[in-house]
């Protein structure tokens, strides 16, 4: 009769749930999905705008134009001289498929030679003209512009920048040991602050460092969220939560 109430209490023992794993909580910043600083690589006066800040604009678009009368004289003149030099060398080809003695084989690959120069000097005519030309690089938002119209611009000198907010990534550091919970595609809670309080969304983990930082054990994560109702101004503090 004594033993009953033993093997009572050890069956109940085996039947005690396990302890679930501690919420693994990381503080972060947000960072919009696209964020670039445009400039152009060569000098010039900023003749137009053809954005302004707060447009958005596709990737391709032209933004900003330096002043290009020059290059675009210079890309007709190429453009002529190209044709010039295609019909030279079509007309001399021609005769010589139909009469190859007197047409010699030299006067035929300089012909051709011509040409091929005449097309490569008019594509660097064209990439001058393009080079006067701020175009984005991604879709997004235009945040900022530097120069306005009339003013000068100095090669490699910051004139505009595009940001993409429409996703937005949380980016933060974790203890290595907590990390090796995590992996790529793995769904997240993240809780953004906002203007009227925190923002409650779901990520999902896209990049976890291969390395830990060996001066404070913490692993580089970053989470990427949807923001396409413009909720969330990249750049706020947050914090991802996992169970």
């Amino acid at each position: 009769m004594k033993l009953i109430p033993v093997l009572l209490f050890a069956s109940l023992s085996l039947a005690r749930p396990a302890a679930r794993a501690e919420t693994l909580t990381a503080s972060g910043i947000t960072e919009p999905f696209c964020d670039v600083v445009l400039s152009a690589s060569v000098p010039g006066i900023v003749s137009a705008w053809k954005c302004k800040e707060g447009d958005f604009v596709e990737s391709g678009v032209v933004i900003i134009e330096l002043d290009s009368k020059l290059e675009q004289l210079e890309a007709e003149r190429r453009q002529l001289a190209m044709t010039n030099k295609k019909t030279e060398w079509e007309s001399i080809r021609k005769l010589s498929e139909k009469n190859s003695i007197s047409v010699r084989k030299e006067e035929l690959e300089k012909a051709e030679t011509d040409y091929r120069i005449a097309v490569t000097e008019h594509s660097m005519a064209v990439e001058l003209l393009r080079k006067r030309s701020i175009i984005a690089p991604c879709s997004g938002y235009v945040s900022e512009i530097v120069r306005d119209p009339g003013e000068a611009a100095e090669e490699y000198q910051p004139i505009a920048r595009v940001v993409d907010t429409r996703q937005c990534y949380f980016t933060c550091n974790v203890e290595a040991k907590s990390a090796a919970r995590l992996r790529n595609g793995q769904t997240v809670k993240l809780e953004i602050e906002g203007a009227a309080g925190p923002v409650a969304v779901t990520g999902k983990i896209i990049f976890l460092s291969p390395v830990v930082d060996p001066a404070s054990g913490l692993q580089r994560v970053r989470a990427l969220f949807d923001n396409a109702d413009a909720r969330i101004r990249p750049g706020v503090a947050g914090k991802m939560m996992v169970d």
